[in-house]
């Protein structure tokens, strides 16, 4: 079975045991906290070791989650290291964050500009999305710069691409200049 799909039963399995427990927002900040902390390279590599065995790695687990996550977390935790699943525990709590997303209606978009925006500017983006149809009730904004757009901004969500930056906009004005030249001068 993909790793894909076993990070996805996996996540829905938990996702259904957090919602039957009233513990869905707990657990979402016990898989962002696991989520960075494999982050750490010490951390991700005994996550993917053959070498140091489950019950170790539940140990180890225990040692640093214990009293700081939910019984639920911890629980699930150990069943997934005795099954053997704990190097696609990371995959599993990315598909985690995506079902809980989806559940709580929440269209993450990321927003690329050439500098820095302000709160105003990022609040009436914000609120255009959430007037289209395009998004779900909630919009979460990821923020990136790049000075190479010159201006404008790059929107992407739900695998779609918005580009309206300056550099989208001089290199289409540029094939279409290469078209017509070309055309004319034939």
């Amino acid at each position: 079975m993909s790793v894909q799909r076993v990070a996805s039963r996996y996540a829905k399995s938990l996702i259904d045991l957090a919602v039957e427990q009233n513990k869905l927002d707990r657990i979402l900040e016990d898989v962002e906290a696991f989520k960075g902390a494999s982050e750490n390279r010490d951390f991700y590599l005994l996550l993917k070791s053959p070498i140091i065995n489950g019950p170790k790695k539940n140990q180890i687990f225990k040692e640093l989650f214990s009293g700081k996550f939910d019984e639920l977390t911890m629980a699930f935790l150990d069943i997934t290291v005795r099954k053997g699943r704990e190097t696609q525990l990371v995959d599993i709590f990315e598909a985690f964050v995506a079902q809980y997303k989806t559940l709580r209606k929440i269209t993450t978009v990321k927003l690329t500009t050439a500098t820095q925006l302000n709160e105003a500017s990022l609040a009436k983006i914000k609120e255009k999305l959430l007037a289209s149809d395009t998004t779900d009730e909630n919009v979460e904004i990821e923020t990136a710069i790049n000075p190479a757009l010159l201006g404008g901004f790059v929107l992407e969500f739900d695998n779609k691409l918005y580009d309206a930056s300056v550099a989208h906009k001089m290199q289409e004005m540029k094939k279409e200049f290469a078209k017509n030249t070309f055309t004319k001068g034939a």
